[in-house]
């Protein structure tokens, strides 16, 4: 495996579990279980685990689902380096 490749899927790995810890903060300051939020973004409450898990990355609708059924835009969501 190349040098340059390694690098790459490292910072994939690390964006996508800093996106799915992100989705898990604002899911839980929200009250809100992993199966509503599935409903509420029409999706499958396994797609929400895997993207909290970081096993996943998810499509730009998928986040943009996600972000409405917060109530929040999509470039709140994806802000993945400022938690509140």
């Amino acid at each position: 495996m190349s040098t340059i490749y390694y690098i790459v899927m490292k910072k994939k790995t690390e964006l996508t579990s800093k996106f799915g810890l992100k989705v898990k903060m604002e899911r839980t300051k929200r009250g809100l279980t992993q199966e509503q939020l599935a409903e509420r973004a029409n999706l499958n409450h396994k797609s929400i685990c895997a993207i909290e898990k970081g096993l996943t990355t998810p499509s730009i609708e998928t986040v943009n689902d996600i972000a409405k059924a917060f109530g929040i835009t999509l470039l709140e969501l994806m802000d993945v380096d400022n938690f509140n």
